[in-house]
C-alpha cells in the first residue's frame, strides 16, 4: 500500500514539475537557453540513474558508460535521418541496441571483479567510439548531422519511465538480490543467487537507458561526433554516481543536477571552469566522503522525521 501510494505521488509530482515548466516555456519566461539546459539536466540525470543500477545497486564497477550513449546516439540518428522513421521508434531502437551491446559485453566481462571490470568496460567504450569514427555512413570523424526532435516533453517522458523502471526494479526481488551482490558476492552465490544472471541483468537494463540517453542527446545538437563518447564522458557519469552517494538513487540525480548547471554557467570561464568544477567536487568529498545522500534516499529523511515526531507524542 505504502508502495502504491509513493508511486502516485511521484506521478502527481512529476505532473506538477512538467506543468509549471512547460507553462514557463511556452509563455516565454525560460528562453532557449534554459530549456536546452533543462533537456541537458535530464540528459545527465537518465545517465546517471542508469549508472547508479550498475554502480550503486549491484556494485559493479563500470566506465564504459559513454560507449552505450554513443550507441544510442548514432543508432537514433541512422533511424531517424536514414531511414526517416519517426523519433519515438528511434528512441526505443537506440535503448534495444544498446541493451544488445549491453548483454554481449557484460556475459563475458561481468565475470570480472574491481579494477579488471573497469579497464574491460573502459576498452569496450573506446572500440565502440573508434568503430563510428571509422565508419564512413555515419560521418566517421567529421560527424553525422542529426535535426533536432528532442523536446522538452520528450525528454522528461523518457526520464519518468527510467526513474519508475530503476525504482521498481531496485525494490523488487531482482533488486534484492543486485543488493545482496554488492554488499558480499560470495555470500550471495552461497544462497544460491545466479550472480552472474543478475549482473547482467542490471547491467543490460543500465546500458538500455544509457541509449536512450543518448538518443535524447543525438538529436538535441545538430551533429554528433565521436569526439563527445570519450572515456572523459564515462568519468563525468561515474562522478555523478559517486558523487551523489553510491546507492542512493536521488543522490545521483541531485548531483547529476548540481553538476550540470555548475559545468553550464561556468562555460564562459573556460580557463577556470574545470579549476572551480574540481574544486567543487574536492570540497564536497572531503566534507561528505560517502557522497551527498550516502546510501540514503530523500524519502528516508521524511520517514525519519515522522517517526521522532510520533516517538515525542508518544513521550508526551
Amino acid at each position: 500500500m505504502k508502495k502504491i501510494k509513493g508511486f502516485w505521488l511521484f506521478i502527481i509530482l512529476s505532473v506538477v514539475i512538467y506543468g509549471v515548466i512547460q507553462f514557463l516555456i511556452t509563455g516565454g519566461v525560460l528562453d532557449l537557453f534554459y530549456s536546452n539546459t533543462l533537456i541537458f539536466i535530464i540528459i545527465n540525470i537518465i545517465l546517471a540513474v542508469s549508472l547508479h543500477l550498475v554502480i550503486g545497486v549491484t556494485g559493479q564497477f563500470s566506465i564504459g558508460h559513454a560507449g552505450f550513449m554513443a550507441i544510442g546516439a548514432y543508432i537514433s540518428a541512422i533511424v531517424t535521418m536514414k531511414l526517416q522513421l519517426p523519433f519515438a521508434l528511434a528512441i526505443v531502437m537506440a535503448g534495444l541496441v544498446a541493451a544488445l551491446a549491453g548483454m554481449l559485453v557484460g556475459i563475458p566481462s561481468l565475470r570480472l571483479k574491481g579494477d579488471y571490470l573497469a579497464i574491460a568496460t573502459l576498452g569496450f567504450g573506446e572500440i565502440i567510439r573508434i568503430v563510428f569514427l571509422n565508419i564512413d555512413y555515419v560521418g566517421g570523424a567529421a560527424g553525422m548531422q542529426v535535426d533536432q526532435l528532442t523536446t522538452w516533453t520528450t525528454s522528461f517522458v523518457c526520464l519518468v519511465i527510467t526513474i519508475i523502471v530503476i525504482v521498481n526494479f531496485t525494490n523488487s526481488r531482482h533488486g534484492r538480490a543486485c543488493i545482496s551482490i554488492r554488499e558480499n558476492e560470495i555470500a550471495a552465490d552461497a544462497m544460491g543467487i545466479n550472480t552472474t544472471y543478475y549482473k547482467v541483468t542490471a547491467f543490460v537494463i543500465g546500458s538500455f537507458f544509457a541509449g536512450v540517453a543518448g538518443a535524447l542527446y543525438a538529436h538535441n545538437f545538430y551533429i554528433i561526433q565521436p569526439t563527445n563518447f570519450t572515456f572523459l564522458k564515462s568519468f563525468d557519469i561515474l562522478i555523478y554516481v559517486v558523487l551523489g552517494g553510491l546507492g542512493s538513487l536521488s543522490g545521483a540525480v541531485i548531483a547529476a543536477v548540481l553538476l550540470t548547471i555548475v559545468s553550464t554557467f561556468l562555460q564562459s570561464y573556460p580557463e577556470t571552469r574545470m579549476i572551480i568544477y574540481s574544486l567543487i567536487l574536492i570540497i564536497v568529498m572531503l566534507y561528505r566522503p560517502k557522497g551527498l545522500m550516502g546510501t540514503r534516499e530523500i524519502t528516508d529523511y521524511f520517514k525519519s522525521r515522522k517517526s521522532s515526531k510520533g516517538d515525542n507524542q508518544y513521550g508526551k
